[in-house]
């Protein structure tokens, strides 16, 4: 019997190739820290633009408010753009979750959870409104949040429609009717609070809360 032929031949040593291919690997805790430094980016944007508004916040000035170098935001972000993309987008995500949320409870109670959502919950205060109004305004000539705030509009108007088609006793015959009126309400009331001195957020929780019950149908509101 040949001895090259009797003999086994040895494994491969596969050892070092999995630690190459190991040492290509992620750190376990990459993930979770990429995630700190995006959520940490999106609130230095948010503190310039509430502070000193859109146009006048550069890229320098959200890396100094994060604590970082301009390079590491492009790291993660395409630009200041990108930047409040992603945050619009975060807030509009939540907007929609809550509105979700919401839907199991009657007409009625949709309809305080609705205004509280928008003039009286945690975190709704008139630098909020504002912030907002900015995220409209660069809206009108970023395409990406553009097509997001449409969205997000229609999902809204989507979900008030099905409200009131639930509310038999609504004033209007065309539930979609009534929902592009309760709608233009709360984006009005909203920008009204931020730029009329006289009108506060009580003030405009009110008002929207009472007609939207009206308009349901609930007329014994006082």
């Amino acid at each position: 019997m040949d001895a090259k032929a009797g003999t086994a031949k040895k494994p491969r040593a596969r050892g070092k190739a999995r630690v190459a291919a190991t040492a290509k690997l992620p750190r376990a805790d990459a993930a979770p820290r990429g995630d700190a430094r995006r959520k940490a980016i999106l609130r230095a944007l948010h503190g310039c633009v509430v502070s000193k508004g859109y146009s006048r916040t550069t890229l320098a000035d959200v890396a100094e408010a994060a604590g970082m170098y301009p390079s590491h935001l492009l790291y993660y972000f395409n630009g200041k753009e990108a930047i409040l993309e992603h945050y619009f987008q975060d807030v509009a995500e939540k907007i929609v979750s809550h509105l979700e949320s919401f839907r199991q409870e009657s007409p009625e109670s949709q309809i305080e959870l609705l205004a509280n959502l928008f003039f009286a919950g945690e975190g709704i205060k008139k630098t909020e409104i504002g912030f907002m109004l900015e995220c409209f305004g660069v809206a009108v000539h970023d395409s990406v949040l553009h097509e997001g705030k449409a969205v997000l509009d229609q999902q809204c108007k989507e979900y008030l429609r099905e409200l009131f088609q639930q509310s038999p006793g609504r004033i209007m015959n065309d539930e979609r009717d009534c929902a592009e009126i309760a709608y233009a309400m709360l984006i009005g009331l909203r920008s009204a609070v931020y730029f009329d001195e006289k009108l506060e957020l009580p003030d405009a929780y009110r008002l929207f809360h009472s007609a939207v019950l009206r308009m349901a149908g609930y007329t014994s509101v006082s």
